[in-house]
């Protein structure tokens, strides 16, 4: 074949890119245009998720007369901010409730993180007859419904005569959550045993390998038991309203549910029920955020770093 021959046979570069050009415009504008509709269908879920927060919002900074109007004022006029501390103090003592609150919340947390930490570890890391039983028993009592269990440990703790106090509420947590300990022991599992090895050869035992080796990378994980712990038992209810009887040792939610139940049919007042629904609310908020990062990280379960 002649040179003539050729140049009619083989197209020019540049006819015979702009097919690859144009599929890969094509590529483009599809993925943006996913992306795009990806991005609308996230904000208009947001949008619902999110109405009744700024609901909450608006009728805690909103006169009596403007929460009874139809329709709502998206914008409240006037801004009413004085319903947050007087709906703080007008009808129960909200500061004791929660001091009591943050009582139970952290020897809560305190106590799954200990336990739950040294049974995860236990599990993924020590050899002993009929691990994987125990463990399978551990994940069965996930499948338990709590209300099952409900009367035998209401009737222990009332002959332990702990009724009426913050015990039943604390000490189970310090022997620990099967969920918890299933998440630990995912993540220790996937931390490569050379580490151990090479702390064992410069003299540690089980209990420093864990302190000084181990927690030290299972830091997302412990920070994901610790957002599920406050956020469960700062918002506890059932167990609050069970075993506490005492007003005065009542918890951020039973007092806010007593003053629903007291003010929540009224207009005059539910301004005051919001504002304190929304203090109750912005700390689980804010340490969501906070951990938002390491909370996600350590439900991926990724553990090995290069």
């Amino acid at each position: 074949m002649n040179r003539a021959t050729e140049a009619t046979v083989q197209a020019p570069a540049s006819v015979r890119r702009a097919p690859l050009i144009a599929a890969w415009g094509s590529r483009r504008v599809r993925r943006a245009a996913g992306r795009l509709a990806l991005y609308l269908v996230l904000a208009a879920g947001s949008v619902v998720f999110l109405l009744p927060f700024y609901y909450m919002l608006n009728m805690a900074v909103s006169t009596p007369a403007s929460i009874g109007k139809y329709p709502p004022d998206w914008i409240p006029r006037p801004i009413m901010l004085s319903n947050f501390p007087e709906g703080w103090v007008a009808y129960y003592n909200f500061t004791k409730y929660l001091r009591n609150t943050l009582l139970i919340t952290s020897a809560t947390l305190v106590g799954q993180l200990v336990s739950c930490t040294l049974v995860g570890y236990g599990f993924a890391r020590l050899r002993f007859y009929g691990r994987g039983v125990w463990f399978v028993i551990l994940l069965s009592t996930m499948m338990l419904p709590s209300q099952v269990t409900l009367v035998p440990q209401y009737v222990i703790f009332a002959k332990l005569k702990w009724v009426n106090t913050y015990k039943p509420l604390i000490v189970p947590a310090y022997f620990g959550s099967a969920f918890y300990i299933f998440l630990l022991r995912q993540f220790f599992m996937t931390l490569p045993r050379d580490l151990d090895d090479a702390a064992r050869i410069d003299g540690c035992g089980y209990l420093s390998i864990l302190l000084r080796v181990l927690l030290p990378l299972c830091k997302p994980p412990l920070i994901a038991v610790g957002v599920f712990s406050f956020v469960s038992h700062w918002s506890d209810f059932f167990g609050p309203l069970i075993y506490l009887n005492d007003p005065e040792k009542w918890t951020l939610v039973l007092g806010t549910t007593a003053l629903v139940t007291s003010w929540g049919h009224t207009f005059i007042h539910m301004g005051y029920v919001m504002a304190v629904t929304t203090l109750v609310v912005v700390p689980v908020l804010v340490i969501y955020f906070w951990a938002q990062r390491y909370f996600i990280e350590g439900i991926t379960l990724t553990g090995v770093r290069g």
